[in-house]
């Protein structure tokens, strides 16, 4: 994959924007919160639930803890390991997963 499929695939979830920063990656927030992370480390970087992160980091997982963010249950693929289908599915879960700890007047502001 390549970041410019990743940007494709994250705008198209509902209230996402994209700033850059941390040293030029593309971070993806929603309501202010970032769910995903691409460039660091060469990689693309997003929560996951407790059982994803142990699927995707497990021996032979296409990913491994990310950088300061493992803690949180967060993951990252390199870029070339990521195909379009499971990446469109991982910002998903994100995405979901950190709008759904926004508060009530967030969500609804955001359409939520």
């Amino acid at each position: 994959m390549t970041r410019e499929e990743v940007e494709t695939i994250a705008l198209a979830l509902p209230a996402t924007e994209k700033v850059v920063q941390w040293g030029g990656s593309d971070v993806y927030k929603v309501g202010g919160k970032v769910f995903a992370i691409c460039g660091l480390s060469g990689g693309l970087s997003f929560k996951v639930t407790e059982i994803g992160f142990m699927v995707l980091t497990d021996e032979g997982g296409p990913g491994r803890q990310a950088p300061y963010l493992a803690k949180g249950s967060w993951v990252i693929v390199d870029l070339e390991d990521a195909e379009a289908d499971d990446a469109r599915s991982w910002l998903a879960v994100s995405h979901d997963l950190i709008a759904a700890k926004l508060t009530r007047k967030a969500r609804a502001e955001l359409g939520f």
